[in-house]
């Protein structure tokens, strides 16, 4: 990026966050007056495509799609501009790890994510899928939000215990963005709803399937649809067999195996009909009781997880790796609700 852009913008760069096939984000500082800063993040799409009026149309759509999708469990966009031929989204910087992260890091720590934690991070999911869904414009018309790439790399869990979904950059909605759906495949093929994996078009559902790939991912420590090849990844979707999950993890119980199966249902009146009715069943599974985890149960979790809180009673061997004997056994903290 150039320096002309960086000055004109009043930002100062620290440094690349990610990079994906459309742009690239980097860590800034807004400056303002009297000393004021402000950590964000800036997307900028490439240049090579910011020529391509179909990806520059998307792009645009997405800043301002998700400007108007103001809730808690969605990362915030600020601002959207143009400079020098270069068009950038200003959204909130989130100090925290994505789910794929996350899971990288278990595995080198052999730990396992607590049951709990799972099913509160899918809940925060479900959270802001209810609200995207349900999502009107301007004249009370309902947009018919639809994500349609809900996977690890795109939801993150600040330090401080905040789940927070990212990039509608291929999500469908009325009048906001192109959509080629039943010509174009997108998405990630291990994380797809067998209709949007067969070309076919998609509603609210086709999201809570991937979010139940999410949740059984979350749980299992890896993705039962999962290949190399991209292509034998979609046809895992469209027919491999479901495990039996209770045979692979015992923690699973009952309940949370009808949750992930219902999740799963390739069958589209079989599968859960909207967010609102999955949020429910997580919800109740995690704080029936009255007691269940929080923002710091989680924020606990993953300063453990990450070293910034130390685990009682393990010594950190060379290589940063933990016995699992040690770690697996680590239990949440429940809160009443």
């Amino acid at each position: 990026m150039s320096d002309e852009l960086i000055n004109i913008l009043d930002y100062s760069i620290q440094r690349e966050l990610a990079e994906g096939g459309m742009a690239q984000v980097y860590l800034a500082e807004q400056i303002g007056i009297n000393g004021f800063t402000k950590r964000v993040a800036i997307k900028i799409i490439k240049q090579e495509l910011s020529k391509q009026q179909e990806f520059l149309d998307n792009f645009i759509g997405e800043a301002k799609l998700v400007a108007d999708l103001v809730h808690t469990n969605i990362a915030q966009t600020y601002h959207l501009g143009e400079s020098q031929g270069q068009y950038f989204i200003v959204m909130e910087y989130i100090r925290g790890i994505n789910l794929q992260e996350l899971s990288e890091q278990l595995y080198h720590k052999q730990m396992k994510l607590p049951i709990e934690l799972a099913v509160f991070i899918t809940s925060r999911v479900a959270r802001a899928l209810t609200y995207a869904h349900n999502k009107r414009g301007s004249f009370d018309q309902m947009l018919g939000i639809v994500h349609r790439d809900i996977s690890f790399r795109n939801i993150m869990v600040s330090f401080e215990g905040d789940v927070k979904l990212m990039d509608f950059g291929i999500a469908k909605a009325l009048g906001y963005l192109r959509n080629q759906e039943g010509k174009v495949l997108a998405g990630k093929p291990d994380y797809m709803s067998p209709e949007q994996a067969q070309f076919k078009i998609t509603d609210a559902r086709s999201d809570l399937f991937s979010t139940g790939v999410v949740l059984s991912s979350l749980v299992l420590g890896y993705n039962i649809f999962y290949d190399e090849k991209p292509e034998k990844a979609r046809k895992n979707v469209i027919r491999a067999k479901l495990p039996d999950f209770m045979k692979i993890d015992s923690r699973i119980d009952k309940r949370l195996d009808t949750i992930l199966r219902k999740c799963l249902a390739r069958d589209l009146m079989k599968r859960y009909q909207s967010a609102e009715e999955l949020l429910h069943d997580l919800e109740l599974y995690i704080y029936g009781s009255g007691y269940g985890p929080t923002n710091e149960t989680l924020a606990e979790f993953i300063g453990r997880c990450f070293g910034q809180i130390p685990l009682p009673n393990v010594v950190i061997s060379k290589g940063d790796t933990i016995p699992v004997s040690h770690a697996t056994d680590w239990t949440p903290t429940l809160k009443k609700r």
